[in-house]
Parts: structure tokens; C-alpha cells; sequence
């Protein structure tokens, strides 16, 4: 099997889908790898050290070049893979709600198309979970860009010259990057607090130190949709969120959003009239502003400021730990391809009735087969 890995092209991504820790496990698996020239530079890695772990560097066509399989990290332009054979698998992060003509067009070529962030949240499939895997980097991130933004120090510090008090973040959606922000939040020194529409994640924020700050006998707090995301509220909760919310926001310093719903637009957590309250010099950091963002007035790719508030809304956060995202990305498609290896064949078998494989193949035999996307 010939595995095919190529330059990023979309605009800002810097991670690359392959090491050469996974390229020379693919090799030991009996693969052939073939890298386009320059893949991983903007991760810290060579060419020589791809050429070193046993890959052949070369152009993009060389690359493509009867390729049974290319992997990638945002999905390519279909009409960029010429070349590759005829359902050859493409294994990336595919938007498949965002770039459905996209997607048509890996049917139409001919192409098998997964889709790793359909990735089912199940035990044996959390070693091969982009989401969570990124997430992690991005709450981590996120932390250090609030600090960054932030014009005074997160921990509380005694002086000869007075007491400096500590930094107060607040995290809105306790996934695995309002996990790690607050983790990260936490052994910087900063007062944290934490708050999510799922009822379980409350034993969760304190186990790591934080304070819950939940709404209490409203219809609505369960908020657990299925495969573990949050799902959304009823009228009530949303209402009553919003006043907590309100009344807690105003004493913070620093606010991180994280909260995404599948295939949906991000949820609006924070108001225009909330950042209003905030004091000058806060900070808000919005890690869902691709989607839409869950701040009123945060921009895409841009730091802007309301009301002395300062709104953080970078795009690609993962990719702004180019090296570090790339080595558990890459790891992901690993494990996920190496888990149905069937070393007589010589490569991956993907059986129709897996629940990882129904979950993640968008396209198969040129056609759209995933019943979420059938279903829209």
C-alpha cells in the first residue's frame, strides 16, 4: 500500500498528517510512504528526517502518484489529488457539513472519503480522536493566549510592595479543552471557575480544583446529546443560565468559551450587555469562533476590543502548536488505520458493519453513503 501525505494548502495550517514516528510504524506495517517536499516544515520537521524514517520526499505529483491512500489534516481540494488511484482513501479532517461540494467531489473522483472527526466517542476509539487530541492543545492555548492579552499576572503574589490578587478565569464548556484550560488555569496560579449545560462535568471541575458554577433545579441541565457532546437547552435553562452567567461574568478577568454543537452553529454564551459589565483590561477567549463564535462581536482571525473588553478570536488554535498538534494528529490516523490492518492484503480492511468505519466514511463506490449527510 502506498501512502501519500501532502503539503497543507489551506490558508494558516501548519500541521502535517504524518511524523516520522508514524511513518516508519506505517513502514514496519509494510506500507510505502511518499511525502511532498516541504509537508512538514512548518511543523519542525525536515524533509531529511521524513527521507531518515524511510519515505521518499519528492513533488506533489511523485507523491500522488498511484497512491492507495493520502492523508492530510484539513481535506484537499479533490481536483488536487490527481493521480491517486481510483478509491484511494483520503483521511483528514474533512467539515463535512461546511464543505459538502467537497465531499460530492470525493464521490464524484471516485475517492473513499473519512472523515476522522465523525470519529464515534466510544472506548475503543478515543486513541484515534482528532477532536479530543486537538481540543487538548487548544485549551492549553487558549490559556496562554488569555495571559498573553492580559496586562497583569495570573497567580497571587506577596511582596515587600504589597499584595498583587490573583487573575480570575472563568471557562464556559467543560469538553476536553474547558478541561485542560482549567487544568492549565489552575497551575499558572488563577482563582478558576467553570460551567457547562452537562450536569455530569460538575464533579469533573472540581475534581481539577475549580469551582462549578451550575444552574440548579431548571428543566434543562442534563444537556447530554449524543457520543457525549452537549446537546441544546430548553428556553428555561437558557434563561436562567444567562442570568448566572451575568451576575458571575462582571467579576472576571479572563472568560474562555469553548462550547460547539456538531453540525450546528456555536451556541451565543456571551451578549454584547454581559461584556458591557466585565472591567476594562478582561480578556474573552472564543475557541469556537470558527463555528460561528459563542461571543457577540468576536471577529474570525482578529483580537478586537468592546467595552475595554479585549475578544480573542485566532483561528486553527491546534495549528498555533504546529509540532506538538501534528504528533498526536498524526498518531490518531495511525491508530485508527493500523486497528483494521490486515497485513495479508497489505493494508487497511474496513469492514461495512464497524461502528468506527459506518461512523467515519463519508463516500464510497462515488457516492455520498453517511447517513448524516444523506439525511440533510
Amino acid at each position: 500500500m502506498k501512502i501519500a501525505v501532502l503539503k497543507e494548502q489551506a490558508e494558516g495550517e501548519r500541521r502535517v498528517a504524518a511524523t516520522p514516528e508514524t511513518v516508519k510504524k506505517f513502514i514496519a506495517l509494510g506500507a510505502e510512504f511518499a511525502i511532498e517536499s516541504g509537508a512538514g516544515l512548518s511543523a519542525s520537521i525536515a524533509d531529511a528526517d521524513y527521507a531518515a524514517a524511510g519515505a521518499t520526499v519528492g513533488p506533489r505529483s511523485e507523491a500522488l502518484r498511484d497512491a492507495d491512500a493520502v492523508l492530510a489534516v484539513q481535506g484537499p481540494d479533490p481536483a488536487s489529488l490527481e493521480g491517486a488511484k481510483r478509491g484511494a482513501l483520503v483521511v483528514a479532517a474533512l467539515n463535512p457539513f461546511g464543505e459538502r461540494a467537497r465531499v460530492d467531489g470525493y464521490a464524484a473522483a471516485g475517492l473513499e472519503a473519512l472523515a476522522m472527526e465523525f470519529m464515534p466517542r466510544i472506548t475503543r476509539a478515543q486513541s484515534m480522536d482528532i477532536l479530543s487530541s486537538q481540543s487538548n492543545l487548544a485549551g492549553y492555548k487558549a490559556v496562554l493566549d488569555g495571559a498573553s492579552e492580559y496586562g497583569r499576572a495570573f497567580p497571587m503574589m506577596m511582596t515587600a510592595a504589597g499584595t498583587i490578587s490573583a487573575a480570575r478565569v472563568f471557562i464556559m464548556g467543560v469538553g476536553v479543552a474547558g478541561l485542560q484550560a482549567i487544568a492549565t488555569a489552575r497551575r499558572l496560579g488563577a482563582m478558576v471557575s467553570a460551567t457547562d449545560v452537562r450536569a455530569a462535568t460538575k464533579e469533573q471541575i472540581e475534581s481539577l480544583g475549580a469551582k462549578a458554577i451550575f444552574v440548579e433545579n431548571v428543566k434543562g441541565i442534563e444537556g447530554e446529546g449524543t457520543g457525549g457532546y452537549a446537546t441544546e437547552m430548553s428556553e428555561e435553562y437558557k434563561a436562567a443560565q444567562a442570568a448566572l452567567v451575568s451576575s458571575h461574568i462582571a467579576k472576571q478577568d479572563i472568560v474562555i468559551t469553548t462550547a460547539l454543537i456538531p453540525g450546528r452553529p456555536a451556541p451565543r454564551l456571551i451578549s454584547d450587555a454581559q461584556l458591557a459589565t466585565m472591567r476594562p483590561g478582561s480578556v474573552v477567549i472564543d475557541l469556537a469562533v470558527e463555528q460561528g463564535g459563542n461571543v457577540e462581536g468576536a471577529e474570525l482571525g482578529a483580537v478586537v476590543e468592546r467595552h475595554g473588553v479585549r475578544i480573542v478570536g485566532h483561528r486553527n488554535v491546534p495549528s498555533r502548536l504546529a509540532a506538538d498538534a501534528s504528533a498526536l494528529f498524526s498518531r490518531n490516523l495511525y491508530n485508527f488505520l493500523s486497528a483494521f490492518w490486515d497485513k495479508e492484503a497489505g493494508g487497511p480492511a474496513l469492514p461495512d458493519d464497524d461502528e468506527i468505519v459506518k461512523g467515519v466514511r463519508l463516500t464510497r463506490g462515488g457516492e455520498v453513503v453517511h447517513e448524516r449527510l444523506l439525511a440533510g
